[in-house]
Parts: C-alpha cells; structure tokens; sequence
C-alpha cells in the first residue's frame, strides 16, 4: 500500500511538473467538465452553458461528461484520479466536495486535496408544506414543539443537503420533525403536493411554478434576506438567526493541478458568469451566477465543510 501510495506521489508531481511548463499555452486540447447529474438537470444545464462560453472564448473543444451515482463520489473519483493538467475538472454541488467525507464510511478519494478552481453558483432553497398546513414558520415551528415526531419532512435522499438542512433546522429550531427518504426530488415533491409528508427544503426556482399554482405552501427562503420575487414571505434568519439554506456549485481540479492554470480557469469562468444571456438565464430560475475566485471557492468549502460535518455528527446522519 505504501509503495502505491508513493508511486502515486511521484506520478503527481511529474504531472504537476508538465503541466506547469504549459500553463502558458493552456488550453491546448480538448477540457473535460465532469459532473455528477445527469442530463436535463439544472445543474447540467448550467455545465453546458459555462462549457458552450469556454469554448467560444479558447477555440478548443469542451464537453460535459455525466457520471451519476453514489452521492456523486463516482464523479468526484474520475477527477480525483485524472492527470492534474487542468484538462478534466469536476463541476459539482456541495455533496461531493463538502458532505460525502463525513458521511460515508470510506471514499476512494480525498475531497480535502482538490484544488479550488471557482464558484460558479448559488440559489436560495425554500421551506415548504403542503396547502393543507396553514399558519406561518413561527407557528409550524410552535406546533413542532409541542408534538415531537408527528410531522415529517421529504428529502431526495439520505445524506442529501435536503435531508441536511432540514437536520440543521431541527437543531436550532428544537424540534423533531422526522425524514422521509426518496429516491430523487421529484417524487419528494409531489409527495408533498399530495400532502403524505409535512415539509421539504428544495430550490426556490425549481418549485416556484408549484408555489405560485397553489400545490404548495412557502413558508421562507433560505437566503440572508427576502427574495424579492416573494418579498412577503421571511428569510428562515428572520426567525431562526443565523439558519440559512442555500444550494451552490463549484469547479475544482485534481490535487496538483498548477495555481497557474486553477486561477487561468477562475478568471475566464468569471468573464463567463458576467454574460448578458448567461445572467439572464440563471435569473429565470432565481440563481445567482458567482464566478469567483478560488480563494472564495476554499473559504466556502472549509465553512461548509464545518458546518455540514458538525449536523452529521450531531444527528448520525448516514447515506442511503
């Protein structure tokens, strides 16, 4: 194990050795762009987007791959275990970068060693319930208290930043409110249209067509403040100081891969989230384009990486 550990060692830092000699021609070749969803979702959507607009700038080919399952580990280790040239990044919500250490058991990779590359975005989670709960969150919460483990929650899954978040609000809210497991957040969804589960977190913009229909019920946004497009319903601080809920995506590249080329990226995918048609697209679907740097990236990972560790630990919380 240790002479494989070692050979592992040197065969980075050859990488990393070539690829700093090319910093100043990359991109040269085809960029890989591999993301743990599959297609048609919005963060795929989001993916082509960027990798239509690097492609556009660089005149070099960039492609999105799809590798699905696992808690998005099985996206994570492809990256982790390509060659540090900047040529195969991975494009991922927190799961992978910030969760799935403290959650699974074991990872055949280290999620701490990837090299920050951007933020590319972040949108407001909203809590919801079905019509058939009325009141305000002070008043769910209220109820919550005085009947410990009658109401539940849908998730999309175990070990989700659904299932998460929702862990974190019974924290600082004091309550219980129990999880419900679904495989994905569609059927999470309508379970909760059809009013067999009592709450949910899940995207603003994804679930706004079903709020403004009447199916379901928003209770707050998950962002510091108000969203203007529903400027009557509180942000979750406004009751529970310091609770938030929000969904984000980062680029990050292989242990190894050059600071040259991690900032080359940063800069052009920040040009790229400053685009007319690109910031006009994400606001149809409430989601801030970011673009930031990856020193940004690395303060966000390490807080989230605290923050979701510390609920893991205090609840048990396991994957599916």
């Amino acid at each position: 194990m240790r002479m494989i550990h070692l050979g592992r060692m040197l065969l980075l830092a050859a990488f990393s050795f070539t690829a700093v000699l090319h910093a100043q021609d990359y991109p040269t070749k085809t960029i890989r762009i591999v993301i743990p969803e599959p297609p048609g979702g919005g963060h795929d959507r989001v993916s082509r987007m960027v990798a239509e607009k690097l492609r556009e700038k660089w005149g070099q080919p960039v492609i999105v791959e799809t590798r699905t399952g696992a808690g998005g580990n099985i996206a994570a280790e492809v990256v982790a275990t390509a060659a540090p040239d900047g040529y195969t990044v991975l494009f991922s919500p927190p799961g992978p970068l910030v969760v799935n250490k403290a959650l699974y058991g074991s990872l055949n990779f280290d999620p701490d060693l990837f090299v920050p590359i951007s933020r590319l975005t972040s949108a407001p989670s909203a809590l919801l319930v079905p019509p058939r709960i009325t009141g305000d969150l002070r008043q769910f919460i209220a109820y919550a208290k005085v009947n410990p483990g009658k109401l539940n929650y849908a998730s999309a899954g175990s070990g989700t930043t659904q299932h998460l978040g929702a862990e974190l609000l019974n924290t600082m809210a004091g309550i219980k409110i129990e999880h419900v497991p679904f495989k994905g957040q569609a059927p999470a969804l309508l379970a909760l249209m059809s009013g067999q589960v009592d709450m949910m977190l899940a995207n603003l913009g994804t679930t706004l067509p079903q709020i403004r229909a009447g199916k379901i019920h928003v209770l707050a946004v998950g962002s510091e403040k108000r969203n203007p497009v529903l400027p009557d319903v509180p942000a979750l601080t406004e009751v529970l100081p310091g609770m938030s809920a929000t969904t984000w995506t980062g680029m990050v590249g292989p242990a190894g891969t050059p600071t040259a080329i991690a900032n080359g990226l940063s800069v052009a995918i920040g040009e790229v989230m400053k685009q007319p048609d690109i910031v006009k697209s994400l606001a149809e679907s409430l989601t801030e384009g970011i673009g930031g740097t990856p020193a940004d990236l690395a303060a966000v990972m390490k807080q989230e990486r605290e923050r979701w560790g510390a609920v893991i630990r205090a609840t048990g919380a396991k994957a599916d």
